[in-house]
């Protein structure tokens, strides 16, 4: 991402904060919001489901090793939890994204719930989940990136601590034996390996949801005619700035990936933790 596209972002954000409040930069977060509780539900659900028969089937009958098989798991299973949650992601979306370019004082809207009427009432049904194949295409793959990216970037932190405490403690095993990381050190090194799986997940899959959000932010033409297609979309932005116009936003969608990813991570992880203790207890 070049200087120019940093600048643009910035005079982007302090733009719509000088014409239109500080608020203005959260339109829609509580659309959002709302919607993230329903989706996360569906996809932790799927996850956990996925990632433990293949785990087990990739190990006991494809015999694989434990650390290919947790990255196989981890990438199948972002893979079915992200199709499966974006039946729900799709449609926030596709309203937190029309909120988000609505003009102020000049919208046409009250709130989400009249965001949600006016894009049935214009475009039907299939105007909320516009976008829906190439969100697909953009998010399952991102997630598959990403629980494997996540997966592999924690056997490197840890093992990068590992090689640092050998050579502190001369190789003494002993020694080494009776180090244990607390739990607020778990977090950190989960939250770095959320961070730097986030990152990447955000470089691949950048065009594919810069596609996406121009596709969903178009409004139905008045005429009932469908809107311009992908390839015509692609077209449009390369026009616009070349091929680079697909990574506009790239600065902004790291840093929302890496910090979202680190804060889903930490908590989905204490959960776990929380939950296996309670078992045990109960057991």
């Amino acid at each position: 991402m070049n200087m120019r596209a940093v600048e643009e972002e910035e005079l982007v954000s302090v733009s719509v904060a000088r014409h239109e409040g500080f608020r203005a930069l959260y339109r829609g977060f509580g659309t959002s919001l709302m919607g993230t509780i329903p989706a996360r539900a569906v996809y932790m659900a799927v996850l956990e489901v996925t990632k433990s028969k293949v785990g087990s089937f990739a190990v006991s009958d494809l015999g694989f090793t434990a650390a290919a098989a947790v990255a196989v798991a981890s990438a199948i299973g972002g893979l079915s939890a992200a199709m499966a949650a974006q039946l729900v992601w799709t449609l926030v979306d596709v309203v937190t994204q029309r909120l988000m370019v609505a003009n102020g004082a000049n919208a046409r809207y009250i709130n989400g719930v009249d965001m949600f009427k006016k894009i049935v009432r214009n475009d039907g049904v299939r105007g909320l989940y516009r976008g829906f194949r190439i969100s697909i295409l953009t998010n399952a793959p991102s997630n598959a990136v990403w629980w494997a990216s996540y997966s592999v970037a924690q056997r490197l932190v840890w093992s990068g601590v590992g090689c640092f405490l050998r050579r502190k403690y001369d190789d003494r095993e002993g020694d080494m034996m009776m180090i244990r990381p607390d739990s607020k050190t778990v977090m950190a090194f989960q939250g770095v390996s959320a961070a730097m799986a986030g990152g990447l997940s955000a470089l691949i899959t950048m065009p594919l949801d810069t596609i996406k959000t121009r596709l969903q932010v178009l409004d139905g033409d008045e005429n009932g005619k469908r809107g311009p297609t992908v390839g015509q979309t692609v077209r449009s932005l390369v026009k616009e700035g070349g091929w680079m116009a697909c990574y506009r936003g790239l600065g902004p969608r790291w840093a929302s990936m890496s910090i979202s990813a680190t804060t889903m991570i930490t908590t989905y992880e204490f959960l776990k933790r929380t939950s296996a203790k309670n078992l045990e207890v109960l057991t």
